[in-house]
C-alpha cells in the first residue's frame, strides 16, 4: 500500500530494471541496501539594470544521478542484468530503470546510462556487492501518485 501521509522508511522505494530497446522497467533488483540521489541542475543568472543589482535566475537544465549499493545475488533477474553491464560500453550500458516512491508515483529513465562501479569484489568472508550508478539521459517520465 502507498503512504499517504507521514514519514516512511527508506526501503518503501523502489527501483525496476528493463531489457534493453523496450521502454519498460518491471523486473526488481534484489538485495539493493542503501541509495542516494543526486539533482545537477543548470541555473543561469543575469543582473539587469532595473533589479538594482538583484540577480535573476532561471533553472534551464537538468540531470539525476542514482547511487545504489547491494549485493550480487547471482541467478535474480535483474541483479544479474545490471551485473552484465560491468564490461559493457556506448547505448550497449543503457536500460529503462524505474524508480517508485513511497507514495505510487514513479519516474521512468528510458535510456538510463548505467555504470557498474564495484562487481563481485571484496574480502574472503564478506558477501559481494553490487553497486552502480544510474543516470538520467534526456527527459525522463515522471507519473504522479494516482
Amino acid at each position: 500500500m502507498a503512504v499517504s501521509s507521514g514519514v516512511y522508511p527508506c526501503y518503501e522505494n523502489q527501483f525496476a530494471v528493463g531489457k534493453a530497446g523496450t521502454d519498460t522497467a518491471t523486473t526488481a533488483i534484489a538485495n539493493c541496501e542503501e541509495f542516494s540521489v543526486a539533482f545537477d541542475n543548470g541555473v543561469e543568472e543575469w543582473t539587469a539594470f532595473e533589479n538594482e543589482g538583484w540577480k535573476s535566475r532561471l533553472m534551464t537544465a537538468k540531470s539525476v544521478t542514482i547511487s545504489v549499493n547491494g549485493k550480487r545475488t547471482i541467478g535474480d533477474a535483474g541483479n544479474d542484468e545490471i551485473a552484465e553491464l560491468a564490461f559493457k560500453n556506448g547505448t550497449a550500458a543503457q536500460l529503462p530503470f524505474k524508480w517508485t516512491f513511497p507514495n505510487g508515483a514513479s519516474v521512468l529513465f528510458e535510456n538510463a546510462v548505467i555504470s557498474v562501479t564495484a562487481n563481485g569484489a571484496g574480502a574472503s568472508t564478506g558477501v559481494a556487492p553490487l553497486e552502480f550508478e544510474v543516470m538520467s539521459n534526456g527527459k525522463p517520465e515522471y507519473t504522479p501518485a494516482a
